[in-house]
């Protein structure tokens, strides 16, 4: 009842992240900083298992190595380049399974086959990093969304959504995010024209909640060139996509964190400052979008 999934780009693409959740569970994200000497990663991870999770990204990185990606200040003999491989993990360990592998976690296995079986086509619901995930009392999941605008940006988000809060409003089968709803991808069900919301209902959100069991772990892609600076900004407007779909969201027992990709295909439209705020509010659209698929896929 766990997994992973790992974004690969096919080129060093520039990279940020925001972290927002109380409980995180991360691997070099401080390298991510727009003033590090690092500005591109080769891959990013997210998967299931809390901290032995992050043993999949290890793996990747290793695999990476040997087949001569990575960072490398000058090429030396002998000397094996540096893969880059941000990862963010969330907490299924309580969510049923088998967990007694004693010495040997499966993430370095699973870290792997994820990346043996790299596709531009997957499955949703319940796979990858979302496999063993749980969306308040409902079955979490992987979910992904995109966007292509007229002039010529694309977006797309990856979530894996094992989140404390409800994804859906209260006492309905409709979701936080049904307005920015594409075709139908989230089932088209839609809240009752006279629906009040209450500040204090959380729906079906988890009870009783335990320090660091909660967690939407994502990836936003665009192939619009940014810098690492843009990119941050980005991503830091992408978190409002978690707000969005979830509620409530952010708890200092969750652990949400969006990752931004840049693979620099499509130069930024200007002016700079309003493509970067139209970039950043079609990032948190389409995360949304991506979360609500995420747990409709996995029903």
């Amino acid at each position: 009842m766990t997994g992973t999934t790992v974004i690969l780009a096919n080129e060093p693409a520039v990279a940020a992240v925001a972290v927002a959740g109380g409980g995180p569970g991360t691997r070099e994200t401080d390298l991510l900083a727009a003033d590090t000497l690092v500005d591109r990663v080769d891959a990013i991870v997210l998967s299931g298992g809390s901290a032995y999770g992050l043993a999949a990204a290890d793996a990747i990185a290793a695999k990476l190595g040997a087949d001569g990606r990575g960072f490398g200040m000058v090429d030396l003999p002998g000397v094996p380049k540096t893969p880059i491989v941000p990862a963010a993990i969330l907490y299924d360990l309580a969510n049923g399974g088998n967990k007694a592998w004693g010495e040997e976690p499966p993430y370095s296995a699973l870290g792997r086959t994820a990346l043996s079986n790299l596709a531009s086509e997957f499955l949703l619901g319940r796979s990858g990093a979302g496999f063993g995930a749980r969306a308040g009392q409902h079955r979490g999941g992987l979910g992904s969304a995109s966007i292509l605008t007229e002039d010529g940006m694309t977006v797309g988000a990856l979530a894996a959504v094992n989140c404390f809060g409800s994804v859906y409003m209260p006492g309905t089968e409709a979701f936080w995010s049904w307005p920015f709803e594409i075709d139908g991808e989230s089932g088209g069900v839609r809240p009752p024209q006279d629906y009040h919301a209450n500040a204090e209902d959380w729906g079906e959100a988890k009870m009783n909640p335990q320090p660091g069991q909660n967690t939407t772990i994502a990836c936003i892609a665009t192939d619009v060139s940014l810098t690492p600076g843009q990119a941050k900004r980005v991503a830091q407007m992408a978190l409002s996509g978690f707000s969005r779909a979830i509620r409530p969201v952010f708890a200092p027992f969750d652990g949400d964190a969006v990752f931004v990709l840049s693979t620099g295909k499509t130069a930024l439209p200007h002016p700079e400052p309003v493509s970067i705020a139209r970039l950043g509010e079609l990032a948190a659209n389409t995360l949304a979008r991506a979360i609500a698929r995420g747990v409709h896929e996995a029903r």
